[in-house]
């Protein structure tokens, strides 16, 4: 294949996978921009190898993304959910300063190996791993990150919990998890295992002669589910929550069929 076809080839997949994916706006004002981002989208724009979320916005013409915008808590382009878009530099220290105080909340669900035995909070310094060049647990000069972990339901070999971050680090969900030896269900990164194959649980499963079985889940199974927080210009108290996913929805699903 040529350089110019081997190009074109991949814009067209980048076009189909836009069709793909969708971004649902949560809340739109002057200060804030709230987006229900799917997984396999980036938080800002997109490029050749990337689909940024904030393309689907605009091509769907959902809402004005020019000018100052940032993602105030992060999440991985491969978890879904909400993000919280400040519109101006002061916002987005109001509403990390917001976070840092426990004003904030913001809210994950995620589907764990193993059955977690009860809520709890963990307490786990994280610090900076030169080698891997991301952070890891640190019992000497790590920065505090705390966690609280409430179980929802036990499903086959798996938790479904809701985490709250007390403080906000890159992966800090993903890896005080995997520190307490519960990873993502899917997580290669930290320990989880790369999908969720229906086999693997299902003690009488029978393949089909036709087609070959397909992943429940093959993404991370992290959704950032919930924010409250106070608007930065009204003092309003906001609440918005992102709708589970269908896929993470489905493979729920099927797990709590074989408890």
């Amino acid at each position: 294949m040529t350089m110019i076809n081997a190009e074109a080839a991949q814009r067209a997949a980048q076009r189909a996978a836009r069709r793909r994916l969708t971004a649902e706006v949560l809340y739109d004002d002057a200060h804030l921009l709230v987006v229900n981002k799917p997984s396999g989208a980036i938080l800002g724009e997109g490029s050749r190898e990337y689909i940024g979320v904030l393309d689907l916005i605009d091509e769907a013409g959902a809402a004005d993304v020019g000018g100052w915008l940032r993602a105030v808590w992060r999440i991985d382009p491969a978890a879904s959910g909400l993000v919280v878009y400040a519109r101006s530099r002061e916002v987005y220290d109001e509403l990390r300063r917001q976070g840092e105080s426990g004003e904030a909340e913001v809210r994950y669900r995620a589907l764990v190996s193993g059955f977690v035995a009860a809520d709890r909070e963990i307490d786990l310094a994280l610090g900076f791993d030169k080698r891997s060049g991301r952070l890891r647990p640190s019992e000497q000069g790590g920065r505090p990150a705390r966690t609280q972990v409430r179980v929802l339901e036990r499903v086959a070999g798996n938790t479904w919990v809701e985490c709250r971050p007390l403080t906000f680090h890159a992966d800090q969900v993903r890896i005080h998890l995997a520190a307490i030896g519960h990873a993502l269900t899917v997580d290669p990164r930290y320990g989880g295992g790369s999908r969720v194959m229906l086999s693997e649980y299902k003690a009488n499963y029978k393949p089909s002669r036709r087609r070959e079985e397909r992943p429940l889940i093959e993404r991370l199974t992290l959704h950032s589910d919930s924010v409250r927080l106070r608007h930065p210009a009204s003092g309003q108290v906001l609440e918005l929550q992102a709708p589970l996913p269908k896929d993470l929805r489905a493979t729920l699903t099927q797990l709590r069929r074989l408890v």
